[in-house]
């Protein structure tokens, strides 16, 4: 993994992006937008919230995005007795009578979080603990966590009852929150096609862990231009009511607007965008294009506007 520059390092990640959606179509159908928001959060080193109802392949997306890239996967599934050291890991006694620490399921690169609004507050900042610093602590010792380290939590939208919604300041640790949505008509003939006959494919590894970091840090090289700064800048701060920046639509249907953490999220995931896309540089396109995901879940409604039934998206495309 020899590059002479940056430029030429764009271009193989590219390279990489293609043959990603060349595997990944063989085992998932539909789902483009959705697979390219999981890339964005992973080579921008950030994580994400997938909401969805049941049955749109959340677990196989996750776990074949796990496998192409060459990734240790585990799965959690959240439920109310969950314990934080069912998923941080626990101390026994061996043999000897010494203290040993066996790693629980979040010492992997890719962790699904399934249904994480299931579990109880402690287990939720165990997990958020170790998003935030990329290790965990137990037992008076820290433990690192293997790099690349992404967390994919799922929730689901329908059924609130015995659930425990994430604070707001636990959300703005995700960078993305995506909505996953009904496949059309003509994919969902094709799932049930592939899904119910002796139909097999195999896929193949497109890049290494290494390269990944690699890149991840490339990404962070990658220069923006000072009015494409400002555009993501400006639009954030638009989002925040009764302030000298608010926009009318803001002011009128918000309680409260994102933080200085969404406008770091907009400019590194606009230099992925333009990254995966074969572009040197982002522009304010590649902005619009991650507006939705990064800012729908750090800002609040008013009750005007659920009364209106005016939707997060709907206010950010107004700003946008």
């Amino acid at each position: 993994m020899a590059y002479k520059n940056d430029v030429e390092a764009v271009d193989a990640l590219k390279k990489i992006h293609d043959n990603f959606f060349n595997e990944i179509n063989k085992a998932i159908y539909g789902q483009d937008q959705i697979i390219k928001e999981v890339l964005l959060a992973i080579f921008s080193n950030g994580h994400t919230l997938l909401i969805g109802v049941p049955g749109l392949a959340k677990t196989l997306l996750v776990s074949t995005i796990a496998e192409i890239l060459g990734l240790d996967y585990k799965r959690i599934q959240f439920t109310p007795d969950l314990m934080p050291s069912d998923i941080i890991g626990t101390e026994i006694l061996d043999e000897k009578r010494n203290f040993k620490f066996i790693k629980g399921p979040l010492f992997a690169n890719i962790v699904l979080a399934d249904e994480i609004n299931r579990t109880p507050p402690k287990t939720q900042a165990a997990l958020l603990e170790a998003m935030q610093e990329r290790s965990i602590t137990t037992g008076g010792k820290t433990y690192k966590l293997d790099e690349p380290f992404f967390v994919l939590a799922t929730q689901n939208p329908i059924e609130q009852e015995g659930t425990y919604p994430l604070p707001e300041a636990q959300l703005d640790r995700f960078m993305f929150n995506v909505w996953l949505d009904y496949p059309t008509l003509e994919d969902e003939i094709t799932i049930v096609e592939k899904t119910t006959s002796e139909f097999k494919f195999e896929l193949n590894n497109v890049i290494t862990k290494e390269e990944i970091i690699y890149f991840q840090k490339l990404i962070r090289r990658i220069p923006i231009n000072e009015n494409v700064l400002k555009y993501a800048v400006n639009l954030v701060a638009k989002t925040r009511p009764n302030t000298e920046n608010a926009h009318p639509k803001a002011t009128e249907y918000l309680d409260w607007g994102a933080g200085p953490r969404a406008s770091q999220y907009l400019v590194i995931g606009a230099k992925a965008h333009a990254a995966l896309s074969g572009k040197y540089t982002p522009d304010i396109e590649d902005v619009k294009a991650i507006a939705l995901p990064v800012l729908r879940h750090r800002i609040i409604k008013n009750y005007k506007a659920e009364a209106e039934g005016i939707t997060v998206d709907d206010i950010i495309r107004d700003l946008l």
